[in-house]
């Protein structure tokens, strides 16, 4: 699991990062005064470099982790020092629709200069984290995220607790300068934007040093454009605990490989069984090699004793999706792309021809509508369950996100699957979801192949 400064930009395993904002804002007492979005010179890529131009809150990627307590009520202003605007959505939290940040959806994007109050109380403890919502596709690409992690109200049996953010940036190895072509049509056409430099927390050689025997809590959670992660661990012993912020009702034993789609998170229990003196891993699969995602340094032994199976996590409020019998059917089928057999779509009200839509930089449709439109996909009452078919009739994957709500897959035999915000689905693939709309607004429900969805693969519903 190494690689050499030559190929550093495919593998990302040595890179370093130098801060200079608050690496953590507590807002256990509710407040965090400002959070600034600026651009600044980052050392993302290896010393020796040039300093990297990124787009990041205080200037830094990811922005100051946000950590508090469930049920703690949460504000913050937004200042915009870009020169276009933006806004912050607050992923995975249920939330009012006021605070979700979706510019021209929930708000009017906020311009450079101007301010915007975000409150809230978070109901539910879990891994979430914040981004751009404004021209996501080149904002987050360029660093504008960071995690917002939300403590249960009593501290579960472990020793440590660390956030791994992962990533990946496409950097032109000669300058070391993120390349700019952000509306590529190749990309939005096919699998989306694809970085040559991975990072975990915006380091391409990320370590911790830990000892046997210690249990952490790994808290990942998937940042890119569209890489899909497929993770393993080396050295550990590990169940898996929560799924986008959601607990298990029992924590699953962590054996194989773990996809990690974009916008996904997943919370680890994993204890240390490597001996003082070698690594344990966090691993990523590529091409049937693995590559130190995260090394873990064992310098030594702490507890002697087998802890056994963890306790599952507390869980949140409201987890319940209703009844599915006669619950409202719903239907989403996504079409289009590179090698796609979308011959037409509605576009901005007109039907058009696929060179049409592409002249237009556009790709992909939702039943053959591109992008937001004044027309949800679904109207529901408060409290109404629905079962919303999702068919994947592009040659892709797309990772879709639903925002407000948390929702179960439903499988063929009619049981359940975990209670999760973003589903990823792979080409040819049809899936049935089932969520209760308890949450009032306009939620949109986008692929989080972030250029995806600005070239058409987005829609929202209305829950009343």
């Amino acid at each position: 699991m190494h690689c050499s400064r030559r190929n550093f930009l495919k593998a990302g395993t040595l890179a370093g990062m130098v801060p200079f904002a608050p690496k953590a804002l507590f807002a256990q007492s509710g407040k965090v005064s400002e959070l600034i979005a600026q651009k600044a010179a980052f050392q993302l890529t290896p010393e020796g470099y040039a300093k990297t131009e990124i787009w990041g809150y205080y200037g830094v990627s990811p922005g100051p982790e946000i950590r508090m307590i469930q049920g703690t009520e949460f504000s913050t202003r937004l200042r915009n020092e870009l020169s276009e605007p933006t806004s912050v959505h607050w992923h995975g939290l249920r939330i009012e629709n006021a605070m979700d940040g979706v510019s021209g959806l929930t708000q009017d994007p906020v311009a450079t200069g101007e301010g915007f109050d975000y409150s809230f109380t978070p109901p539910d403890a879990g891994t979430y984290w914040y981004h751009a919502h404004n021209r996501s596709f080149e904002q987050v690409g360029r660093g504008l995220y960071g995690a917002f992690i939300v403590n249960e109200q009593d501290a579960p049996d472990v020793d440590r607790d660390e956030v791994l953010i992962l990533d990946d940036w496409r950097i032109n190895p000669e300058s070391g300068q993120i390349d700019g072509a952000f509306g590529a049509p190749h990309d939005r056409s096919h699998s989306g934007r694809r970085g040559n430099y991975v990072t975990t927390n915006s380091e391409g050689n990320y370590s911790l040093t830990v000892q046997k025997g210690e249990r952490l809590r790994l808290r990942l959670i998937n940042a890119a454009n569209d890489r899909i992660f497929t993770l393993t661990t080396v050295g550990f012993d590990g169940w898996i605990m929560a799924y986008d912020g959601m607990p298990l009702s029992e924590p699953e034993k962590l054996e194989g490989n773990l996809f990690l789609a974009p916008g996904q998170r997943v919370d680890l229990f994993v204890d240390v069984t490597t001996e003082p003196g070698e690594n344990a891993y966090l691993a990523r699969i590529e091409d049937n090699q693995g590559y130190a995602q995260a090394t873990f340094i064992v310098d030594g032994s702490g507890s002697q004793s087998n802890r056994g199976a963890p306790a599952p996590l507390p869980p949140n409020p409201n987890m319940s999706i209703g009844k599915l019998d006669g619950a409202t059917p719903i239907e989403l089928r996504m079409e289009g792309g590179a090698m796609g057999g979308l011959r037409s779509a509605v576009l901005d009200g007109k039907t058009m021809d696929m060179r049409q839509i592409a002249d237009a930089n556009q790709f992909w449709a939702f039943n053959g509508v591109v992008g937001l439109t004044d027309t949800p996909l679904a109207r529901l009452g408060r409290n109404e369950t629905a079962r919303m078919k999702i068919i994947n009739d592009t040659s892709f994957p797309h990772a879709m996100h639903l925002h407000g709500m948390h929702f179960r897959e439903v499988f063929g035999d009619g049981s359940l699957g975990p209670l999760r915000d973003t589903l990823l689905s792979f080409s040819g693939q049809t899936r049935e979801i089932a969520f209760l709309a308890h949450n009032p607004g306009k939620w949109l429900f986008h692929c989080h192949m972030l250029a995806h969805a600005d070239s058409g693969m987005t829609t929202w519903i209305d829950v009343t």
